[in-house]
């Protein structure tokens, strides 16, 4: 009986590293995303680019309001998902509350961003880094 090992990699080649400390870095993460987007093969559904641009918009905007003021971001293709990874260097890691719906947050509320990044991933997950701080996942199917 002969047998054949199939090998499938674990995530394409394809991976994309933004760090940024400023509102610019937010608008460069969101450029990241739809260019990230725009080079997989095979094409993510029509509506995964804005999709992936909102998750990665909230999430590196939470990491400079919430996570020191400073985030890394990688974009990585996966066979089914992509992953979106934020790292930030507070050790508080993130929590669902009610949101905010006065001006306490600047004028625009607070608390909506991280119950609509778990409402549009497959899964979301917090690690606290050996390094200090944490990172922030999303895997988002494609």
């Amino acid at each position: 009986m002969n047998s054949t090992t199939i090998s499938i990699p674990s995530a394409l080649p394809v991976v994309n590293v933004v760090r940024g400390d400023s509102a610019a870095g937010v608008s460069q993460a969101r450029q990241a995303a739809c260019a990230f987007s725009d080079r997989l093969t095979p094409a993510p559904r029509p509506d995964m680019e804005d999709t992936l641009v909102l998750v990665v918009s909230e999430l590196v905007t939470n990491a400079l309001r919430h996570g020191g003021g400073a985030f890394s971001l990688r974009l990585t293709a996966h066979p089914d998902a992509v992953e979106v990874a934020v790292d930030d260097v507070s050790p508080r890691m993130s929590r669902m509350r009610a949101p905010d719906l006065t001006d306490a947050g600047g004028g625009f509320g607070f608390g909506f961003g991280w119950p609509m990044v778990n409402r549009l991933a497959r899964t979301t997950a917090i690690t606290r880094r050996r390094a200090g701080g944490k990172t922030v996942t999303a895997y988002l199917p494609r």
